[in-house]
């Protein structure tokens, strides 16, 4: 299984979108409602992606994997994001048949390199919801450190902070 990292461009949108909306019907019960689970999740997170994917930004990079010239995963990054904490991994999914496949691991390798090529490497992070228990032992495994809880408000729940302080960690 050949697996290729590049960066997203506007061509791939629907494609992360669809990926991102499977993600979240399967692991956000409860963190959303059903009703935008099960109805509107696919457009609202599609058009996400074609505004993000629309326009040219340094400040930020999305990178896909792709297995067979199809979107199998997805991360972004956004570079300076916090002070405190750096960039921030605002999103990894993988196609959930897909999963345990390295290709998460391979995205957080990606990411990791991609903020350490920065003129100012900083230290990386992510918010992960409280309840994916599955995604937080794959953060651990991953040498993260769980700095923070916080509540997710008006949304149900809270919102756990991974810190990667030196992302070489993940590569």
């Amino acid at each position: 299984m050949t697996v290729i990292f590049r960066p997203a461009t506007a061509a791939d949108a629907d494609a992360i979108g669809l990926l991102h909306a499977d993600s979240w019907r399967r692991h956000y019960r409860g963190a959303y409602s059903d009703e935008y689970l099960d109805g509107e999740v696919y457009a609202d997170r599609q058009a996400v992606w074609r505004e993000r994917l629309g326009v040219a930004d340094t400040s930020a990079v999305t990178v896909v994997a792709e297995l067979s010239d199809v979107v199998v995963g997805f991360a972004h990054i956004v570079f300076d994001h916090d002070p405190t904490w750096g960039a921030m991994l605002d999103n990894l999914h993988v196609t959930y048949d897909l999963k345990r496949q390295s290709i998460g691991s391979g995205l957080m390798a990606d990411s990791a390199r991609r903020v350490l090529a920065r003129d100012l490497p900083t230290s990386l992070y992510l918010w992960v919801l409280e309840q994916n228990t599955a995604a937080q032992g794959f953060y651990n495994a991953r040498g993260g450190e769980c700095v923070e809880r916080r509540s997710r408000e008006p949304n149900p729940g809270f919102g756990l902070r991974y810190v990667w302080r030196d992302p070489s960690a993940l590569l």
